[in-house]
């Protein structure tokens, strides 16, 4: 089996540990939980609150998606506007939103089946529904304390410190009446995490030839974000642990961790390599004839996932004459939306089991006050 570390490595100097050498970060925005949280016996969870990043679900939701996205970032309008085509190609609609929705869905039913009888209130980052919007109607039902599940796996900042900070700003939009709002811990390496993205890898390997199909290279894919952000999380760590995790129940050997959808200037430097990059390094030295591309930092397939793998990447390969196998996202698969109800039941219930694999253990459900935190010092030109 392939080390953790054997394919190319990304720029952060230590892929074990967030950088020692990174610049000091201080939270400059609030992020929830606000207040010290009460024992459960004094003030139970009435309630389970998703949170996602939203995205547009026709024609004319794209440019005022995008202006929510960008707001505050000094990006070029034809920056955004060439973003907008990407939607534009795909009918101005992003996949998230409906994703969510079944998600959700499944997890009711899962919690019903379970005896856990909480609703469920979804509010996005970026789109309707926002989450202002949801924590007034919140406030409105009466609800006192929420758990909330991200859709992101991975610890970093834009998955998980912003939506904490999302959701304490929509808190002070509702005021005093607005619910307290815990999260759940990552997922990443959750056993029932890995039994789905297992299954999806077990099922893309299965449309490789035999003889080729050990030797097949696996390249597990996550949006880039930059060396700064990176630097302060373990948004590497914890994609390099579940991507072996992965493999070691697979029995699968060659694999490397890639990246895709970076945004930011050439001089801001940003997890490498990128994925068509690195088809194309692969393609001169080793000439390789298949590839399967494991979109695990995405939980459904997002807008990136649809553009920048199934269009661009698998381009890329036909013209190289590479057989592309594009993964499966976990999305509603019965072993995740399982796993999310163990995580939301961990908190609910106390003394609930928190299962996990590998050498990491189960990630922290309340987060230090320095977590994922994102220097202010950082760039903001795309």
């Amino acid at each position: 089996m392939t080390h953790p570390t054997s394919g190319p490595q990304s720029l952060s100097p230590n892929p074990q540990t967030p950088n020692p050498q990174a610049p000091p970060a201080v939270p400059t925005k609030p992020a929830a939980p606000t207040t010290p949280l009460p024992p459960l016996s004094k003030l139970p969870i009435d309630s389970i609150l998703f949170v996602s990043f939203g995205g547009p679900e026709g024609p004319d939701d794209v440019i005022p998606f995008l202006e929510n996205v960008l707001r505050g970032k000094n990006v070029p309008r034809e920056r955004m506007l060439e973003v907008a085509e990407h939607y534009q190609s795909f009918g101005g609609v992003s996949p998230i939103n409906e994703q969510c929705r079944l998600l959700i869905d499944a997890v009711q039913n899962e919690c019903k089946r379970r005896g856990i009888n909480l609703p469920i209130y979804w509010g996005n980052r970026n789109w309707h529904p926002l989450l202002p919007g949801t924590m007034q109607h919140m406030a409105d039902d009466g609800r006192k304390r929420a758990i909330a599940f991200f859709t992101s796996m991975f610890s970093c900042y834009s998955g998980c410190r912003q939506y904490r900070e999302d959701i304490a700003a929509a808190q002070q939009t509702v005021g005093e009446k607005a619910p307290l709002v815990e999260k759940v811990r990552k997922g990443f390496n959750h056993p029932k995490f890995i039994a789905a993205q297992t299954d999806c890898l077990k099922k893309s390997l299965a449309q490789i030839p035999e003889e080729h199909r050990s030797t097949t290279k696996v390249l597990f894919c996550a949006h880039s974000i930059p060396n700064a952000m990176a630097d302060h999380s373990k948004y590497e760590i914890q994609l390099r642990e579940c991507a072996k995790l992965i493999c070691a129940a697979v029995g699968h050997g060659p694999w490397e961790l890639v990246f895709q959808s970076r945004s930011g200037p050439p001089q801001q430097p940003w997890l490498e390599p990128d994925v068509c990059e690195r088809i194309e390094q692969l393609h001169t030295a080793e000439s390789i004839q298949h590839i399967v591309l494991m979109p695990i930092g995405f939980i459904s397939d997002h807008m990136e996932v649809l553009y920048d793998l199934d269009e661009e990447a698998a381009s890329l390969c036909r013209e190289k004459g590479i057989q592309f196998v594009r993964g499966d996202t976990v999305g509603v698969h019965p072993e995740y939306v399982s796993m999310v109800v163990d995580l939301l039941e961990e908190r609910i219930s106390e003394g609930t089991e928190r299962p996990f694999l590998g050498s990491y253990g189960a990630s922290h459900d309340l987060c230090p006050a320095n977590c994922c935190l994102y220097p202010v010092s950082r760039p903001t030109r795309p």
